[in-house]
């Protein structure tokens, strides 16, 4: 794809670089289908927790398998490069499964992140983290921005009309 986005096995051969010179990884992962507001917040709060971000994206069968027709608005090649290009994003991932444990189990990351919609004991991967000794959060969001909520609002407006 592009610098910043890297298959997982390149992506776990600069894991191991970066934390032999003893870097702190935050993993986060979503569909991010339409950026927004809320998500460059989540990002910068996660980025300031860790050395280096790393965020994992479904792929555009893994969203329509979550989110169902019509989605995902925006191709995987898309929402990835729009994403590694964040000042907060260091690296971006793209994964086919429903959740990204695969990707986390490969990673190891020292901080496993996701917004507050997700509470701590739900989150994929976050007893692997815990039993390797990282921390799991469940950061607040900014109310009123969600990718749902955009999309409504899109669809709702009078200029579509």
């Amino acid at each position: 794809m592009r610098d910043g986005v890297l298959t997982l096995k390149k992506m776990a051969a600069e894991v191991k670089r970066l934390r032999r010179s003893g870097k702190t990884i935050a993993f986060t992962n979503g569909c991010f289908d339409l950026l927004h507001v809320g998500h460059l917040d989540l990002l910068e709060r996660i980025k300031a927790k860790a050395d280096r971000l790393i965020i994992g994206i479904n792929s555009d069968a893994s969203v329509r398998r979550l989110k169902g027709r019509g989605r995902p608005v925006l191709p995987v090649r898309e929402r990835a490069r729009m994403l590694a290009a964040l000042k907060p994003v260091d690296y971006v991932v793209v994964f086919s499964e429903t959740t990204p444990e695969r990707v986390i189990r490969t990673l190891e990351p020292d901080l496993l992140v996701k917004g507050g919609d997700w509470p701590v004991d739900r989150i994929a991967g976050g007893p692997f983290v815990r039993a390797r000794g990282g921390r799991v959060f469940s950061l607040r969001l900014v109310p009123g921005r969600s990718t749902t909520g955009l999309l409504r609002k899109i669809r709702n407006s009078k200029f579509l009309r």
